[in-house]
């Protein structure tokens, strides 16, 4: 069962008085504008974690360019606001938008396991032990742009490649069992991974 949403993380402090500057994890930053209120959790390893994770009030919510601009009550300075940077934000998945079909939550893509269909492989079984199907790596991105999304995947060496979202790359996506199976464009290994 898949948990609750994701929708942005705390990059950054904005001002003086406990903003917070927030990467949108949605296409549709301007949904923040519409919350109430949202879980906050700090990563486990934050000394803070267990005193600052939990659900707060909306207050404010403005997009400003490629961020969200973020005000939660009890959050009201600066210092208070520096240790929630790294946090991730999330809300119930009952009070998230319906998507189109073939459509996803970023939130539910970022982590997913991505499996390359190499020379030979039966594209139609959709097993990662299948015979010439490999681990690519994992998905830690997702970028707009005008025409598709571009999913960013760090292999398991470290490097980072960028595969566009198009039905000739990405061939099945599987967010409840968290596994992308794709096929490489001829060049795109050589341009990345050589």
């Amino acid at each position: 069962m898949l948990t609750d949403l994701l929708v942005g993380e705390i990059v950054s402090v904005h001002g003086v008085r406990g903003g917070l500057r927030v990467k949108p994890l949605t296409d549709d930053p301007a949904r923040f504008e519409k919350l109430d209120e949202v879980d906050v959790k700090l990563p486990s390893g934050s000394g803070n974690a267990g005193k600052l994770s939990g659900t707060y009030r909306v207050s404010y919510a403005a997009v400003s360019g490629n961020t969200v601009i973020l005000m939660l009550e009890g959050i009201d300075d600066r210092n208070t606001a520096e240790l929630m940077r790294g946090a991730m934000l999330s809300v119930p998945r009952e009070k998230a938008v319906k998507l189109p079909e073939d459509t996803y939550f970023i939130g539910d893509l970022i982590g997913c396991l991505v499996y390359e269909f190499g020379d030979g492989a039966d594209e139609q079984l959709y097993d990662e032990n299948a015979p010439g199907v490999n681990v690519l790596g994992r998905l830690f991105d997702v970028q707009h742009t005008g025409g598709n999304d571009i999913y960013g995947v760090r292999t398991p060496d470290g490097r980072e490649m960028y595969l566009p979202a198009i039905g000739e790359v990405i061939r099945r996506v599987d967010v409840r069992e968290g596994k992308i199976f794709v096929k490489l464009l001829p060049g795109l290994r050589e341009v990345y991974l050589s």
